[in-house]
This record gives structure tokens, sequence and C-alpha cells, in this order.
């Protein structure tokens, strides 16, 4: 569904039907503890830019709202990774773990 940012995301999820305005971040709201989420969030959220470079069906993805130290009064959704296939912790969720879809052949340097 299209974030208030106008970026697509799974995890938004908005109820228009017959006049209700519900918007809410799942991603958010699963996390332990629930995270209070803002449509100020969408903004700078980094997991629809995950979810359009990495498609992975095994990586799990948790959020949570912090202030970063430069700006204390701005927040913003952290994100982690988890590839549930390698059971690792995924450093570059839009690269992926490497060995759930490795580079074919052809692009593998020779010496």
């Amino acid at each position: 569904m299209r974030t208030p940012a106008g970026s697509e995301c799974k995890f938004f999820y908005g109820d228009y039907f017959r006049g209700r305005h519900h918007e809410e971040c799942r991603l958010l709201k699963a996390s332990i503890p629930p995270q209070t989420w803002a449509p100020s969030l969408c903004a700078t959220c980094p997991v629809p830019r995950i979810l359009q470079a990495n498609s992975c069906e095994y990586m799990r993805l948790t959020g949570r709202v912090v202030r970063p130290l430069i700006s204390a009064f701005q927040r913003r959704v952290q994100v982690m990774a988890y590839c549930e296939k390698s059971n690792q912790v995924v450093n570059q969720p839009e690269v992926g773990c490497g060995q759930c879809h490795p580079l074919p052949p052809i692009f593998e340097v020779r010496e």
C-alpha cells in the first residue's frame, strides 16, 4: 500500500472505507514492545527501499523508533534484518545475507 510519503510498503496499512481514516505501520506494531507510529516517520523510513531492493522470502525485518544523537527532536525508524535460512543477522538488508541468492557464475571474477 502507498505510504503518506508516497512509496510502496507492505507493512503500511490504511483503512479509508466509508469515511474512515485509520493508518498504521504493522512493522512497528509487531515489535516488542509495540512502537508508536506517526505519518512523518514514513518520509525517512528505509523499509520501502529495502523491500524494493531485496525481496528474499527468508529475510525478516524488525523495526523500532529511535532518536539519533544528531537531531534529538526528530524520530526515525531503525530496521534490523535476520535471515531464517542462514540463521544470521543481515548487515546490509538491501543486499541480503549472500547465501540465499548467490550470484550467477557469469558475474564471478576469474583470475
